[in-house]
């Protein structure tokens, strides 16, 4: 509190006057002491002053007032009038032991410890009492290696022997420079010196081991003490918390109830042990806790209040941090921080920004600090922000904020989230000096943020100014890298790490693993993996994420039960990465197991998490249990509702997808552009032209969403199934950006289908210009060759892919059997059951033959003989599949069969005959949709 300096030479004359009038009760040290209470130090000074050279007073008397009007300098952070009170020590006390400790004391409270050397210096003869001053000073301000140097000295050369003030301050110092060496000799000296009984020893060796780690030395010291306090427990139960021991923590805290020597908690305590449950998230043990503050009355306590509003707010329950709030009259700055903060996490600017507002206008001296710009800034993370984001950097210059660096480096990563690339550049260049950290903020942000190549200039600028990179730039980099898939950077930077011995770090490495997977180089990426000695969850998730975006669900599969097996609890990450991989795969057993784990493991609250087993249960053929699981969803977002629309898309089912769409519109929710691709596929699958047509018209207009490449794509696919090709042309022609190979292939396929083989080959020529080497490609442009009988060009087209080196992809099935999954290549007659399958499918396609089957010959794309033809037509791989699928399976038993290829039409009616015959569902899914055969009759209309 502010002193009051501002009295008058006549209140100063009068005060003096009247001290000829005191009695004996009223001695010169009570005056001073009763001075300083009331906040007058600078007049206690003035008294004592006019006191020295008074006979009425002797030399004790002066001396006591001098050592109260000391220790108030000190309370109140008066290190001026100390100074002079200093003076009149060296004139007139110069060898008083007491006083001069009192003075390096003083100094040191008020953070100058070279005045308290200077005192100490100064002094000829010096007791214990001294060198405890001296040491305890260092300690306090946190000069640790020089606390331990003066004990040091102290027991080496002043012959003096530390007492149970020494070791408490040594230990302490011990404990801040992490010396758990020195810690346990300085431990063992306490022993040897019989002091390790005292109660003040004891509680600085349960603190030194906590914080060095050593949490079972510090039970150890703590169980053996003859005599605790609450200190003690206090101490033991925040090396508990801090160390991560929880339940150790909340079971230490109580038992000072049942053993704790008639001790309650206090303020301590319960600041103690609140950030350990908000760390935990218990909340219910978090409000027992507020019960019992208010029982003890310690709820009155702001920096109880504090504790509170900050475990409300950490474990999710805003509006009892809220309450809590509103009930504290006196707010300090770190309540208004605290709620703040709370409501920038969740996201929630307005209401971040009108607490900010308010702290501004609050009646208090609370003023705003670096911490409350720091806690304000996470609000501002989207584009719509970052006018709120401009007024708050504007604030913090004109309050000089803006020379902090953590605050510099966090407007540099909030403006790249605002999408304001150019402004943290801005802020960064004005720094005068750049740390790595400031570096990083930049790097980060524009490799997070859409200019991943600006980062990697950035880092050549980085080095070029002579610092290194450290874990964090190196994730942003890998990062930049990834997106741009520059590998032989990213293989630098690895370089980089193996020569500076980085690797060890679980985050090199689990970025080294993101990014190895996202350039589709797997076996790099798994033998980094194999070689992390500690696999956290972030390393297993990130592998299986790698299979699963690759498209190698069976071995993401194989990681996720190797996880499991290992003893490690998947999380929301994990399970949506193996969902993913059951998608892949239509594995629809395991996945109904993903999903029955995701319940007992209560995941499936998780929006990424229940959108996946939507997605999981339509890519497995169950679009009911997909709309019975969205249905059940507490609170969907677009994702979902866009999931569900896409999953209806790709079974078929045209109107019910539209039926979603319109209901997702009724319920406020707005369309993305993702969600306008998946009823666009949804409108092409079922042959919805129209319908499709409107909706691509409205969706930039009505919505807001800008028709992209992929929003082309969809509507070129939709008119060339229908055989609306000239249509679909013109739609090409005005496209505001030039077509890719996927559309071109599109209509290629599209010119197949419908016989327009001229046209066709006119596509084919730009198909081939765009994407000179990919096999697909020339497949499909050979397709359309063969079909239209031109095989001379079709050998000339094989022949170049040959000499490119260029493979056709082998059509590949896989069925899930007994929750296994079992693949199938076409042709393949090596599989031990190879036999049995062959013999099953001669069996059906007798039956078939009978009921109306004839192999489609045609549709055999090479220059065969007829029995050739119908062996490779027996051999296709959709085949094996369904006669495995008989074979290992029993009556009624539905069969889920998928293809990385599109499904033929021989294969096609065959499974529509083979449905009737075995009287069995078959389920199809090819690489553009599902195929539900039935009765004879497939789900597509046959118009696929």
């Amino acid at each position: 509190m502010p002193l009051n300096l501002s009295l008058t030479d006549t209140h100063h004359r009068n005060s003096v006057a009247s001290l000829d009038t005191f009695d004996a009760q009223r001695t010169l040290p009570t005056v001073v002491s009763n001075l300083c209470q009331a906040y007058n130090v600078n007049e206690a000074l003035h008294l004592l002053q006019k006191c020295l050279n008074n006979s009425n007073y002797h030399s004790g008397e002066k001396a006591d007032a001098i050592g109260v009007l000391l220790q108030a300098c000190g309370q109140y952070n008066e290190i001026e009038i100390g100074r002079k009170v200093h003076e009149i020590v060296s004139t007139h006390f110069t060898n008083h032991f007491v006083l001069n400790t009192r003075l390096i004391t003083m100094y040191a409270v008020c953070g100058s410890p070279i005045d308290s050397r200077a005192v100490f210096d100064h002094l000829e003869v010096k007791n214990l009492f001294i060198w405890n001053a001296i040491i305890s000073g260092y300690t306090r301000n946190e000069l640790y290696d020089e606390a331990i140097l003066m004990f040091c000295e102290m027991i080496s050369t002043a012959e003096l022997k530390p007492d149970n003030f020494t070791l408490p301050s040594v230990v302490k110092a011990a404990a801040g420079v992490l010396e758990i060496g020195l810690g346990k000799a300085i431990h063992g000296f306490s022993v040897k010196m019989d002091l390790i009984s005292d109660v003040f020893v004891g509680n600085a060796l349960i603190s030194m081991y906590a914080k060095c780690g050593f949490v079972e030395d510090a039970i150890e010291v703590f169980e053996r003490m003859p005599e605790r306090n609450l200190i003690s427990w206090n101490s033991m139960m925040c090396g508990y918390a801090v160390n991560g021991f929880y339940q150790e923590s909340v079971d230490m805290f109580v038992r000072i109830f049942v053993d704790g020597e008639s001790s309650a908690p206090d303020t301590a305590s319960m600041v103690t042990i609140l950030p350990a449950i908000a760390g935990e998230g218990d909340v219910q043990m978090g409000m027992m806790i507020h019960c019992l503050a208010v029982k003890l009355g310690l709820h009155l306590e702001l920096n109880v209040n504090n504790a509170l509003l900050d475990m409300y707010a950490k474990c999710g329950f805003s509006s009892e941090a809220q309450n809590v709030f509103e009930k504290i009259d006196n707010k300090n700055v770190v309540s208004w921080n605290s709620m703040i903060g709370n409501y920038s996490k969740e996201g929630d600017a307005s209401k971040t920004f009108d607490l900010l507002r308010k702290m501004q206008l609050d009646g208090s001296e609370t003023m705003v600090d670096e911490v409350t710009i720091l806690n304000v800034l996470p609000a501002c993370s989207e584009k719509s922000r970052l006018l709120s984001l401009k007024e708050l950097h504007g604030y913090s210059i004109r309050h000089a904020f803006d020379y902090d660096e953590l605050i510099n480096n966090a407007f540099i990563a909030a403006y790249a989230k605002c999408g304001s690339l150019c402004s943290g550049e801005s802020v960064f260049r004005l720094m005068e000096i750049k740390t790595v950290n400031s570096w990083n903020a930049i790097i980060g942000g524009h490799a997070q943020n859409g200019d991943p190549s600006k980062s990697l200039e950035l880092y050549v600028e980085m080095t070029s100014s002579g610092l290194f990179p450290d874990y964090f730039c190196i994730g942003s980099l890998l990062l930049a890298c990834t997106n741009l898939r520059l590998q032989q950077s990213g293989k630098e930077i690895h370089a980089f790490v193996l020569r500076n011995r980085l690797e060890i770090d679980s985050f090199i490495s689990v970025s080294l693993i993101s990014f190895y997977s996202s350039c589709g180089e797997l076996h790099s990426a798994r033998a980094l993996f194999d070689r992390m000695e500690i696999k956290n969850l972030v390393s297993w998730n990130a592998i299986i994420a790698g299979y699963s975006q690759n498209e190698l669900p069976e071995e993401a599969l194989d990681v996720f039960r190797q996880m499991l097996s290992d003893g490690n609890r998947p999380y929301e990450i994990a399970v949506t990465g193996l969902l993913g991989a059951c998608s892949q795969l239509s594995a629809l057993r395991l996945g109904r197991e993903t999903h029955c784990f995701a319940l007992k493991a209560q995941l499936t609250d998780d929006p990424f998490v229940a959108s996946s087993i939507i997605d999981m249960y339509a890519k497995c053929g169950c679009i009911e249990r997909s709309r019975r699981v969205f249905d059940s969803m507490k609170q969907r977002d677009v994702a979902s509702w866009t999931i569900m629309i896409a999953g209806y898309g790709i079974h078929g089912h045209g109107k019910e997808a539209i039926q979603l769409f319109e209901e997702m519109k009724r319920s406020a929710f707005k369309p993305d552009r993702f969600t306008f691709v998946s009823i666009l596929m949804a409108c092409s699958h079922a042959g919805l032209i129209e319908e499709g047509l409107e909706y691509f018209t409205e969706m930039h207009p009505l919505y807001g969403a800008q028709p992209k490449l992929e929003h082309y794509a969809c509507i070129v696919d939709m008119l060339g199934r229908a055989g609306r090709l000239n249509q679909a042309l013109r739609v090409v022609y005005k496209m505001p950006v030039e077509p890719d190979a996927k559309i071109w292939s599109s209509l290629i396929s599209a010119c197949r289908i419908h016989h327009q083989f001229s046209l066709g080959r006119k596509m084919a020529k730009k198909l081939l210009e765009l994407e000179p080497y990919s096999a697909e490609n020339y497949v499909i442009v050979s397709n359309l060759l063969a079909q239209s009988g031109k095989w001379d060009e079709v050998r000339s087209v094989r022949e170049k892919m040959k000499a490119m080196g260029l493979q056709k992809d082998v059509g590949c099935s896989w069925i899930e059997v007994g929750g296994k999954v079992f693949s199938f290549a076409a042709g393949d007659d090596t599989l031990p059951e190879s036999k049995s399958i062959q013999e099953t499918w001669r069996w059906l396609e007798g039956e078939i033959k009978r009921i109306g089957y004839q192999p489609d010959t045609s549709l055999v794309l090479h220059e065969f003989r007829e029995d050739e033809k119908l062996r490779q037509l027996q051999g296709h791989s959709e085949k094996l599949a369904l006669s495995f699928g008989l074979l290992k399976t029993g009556k009624g038993v539905t069969l889920r069969i998928s293809k990385n290829l599109r499904i033929c039409g021989d294969c096609h009616s065959a499974a529509k005959l083979a449905s009737k015959v075995v009287d069995r569902e078959i389920v199809m899914r090819d690489n553009k949709r599902f195929h539900h055969f039935r009765k004879g009759v497939c789900s597509c209309g046959d118009y696929w």
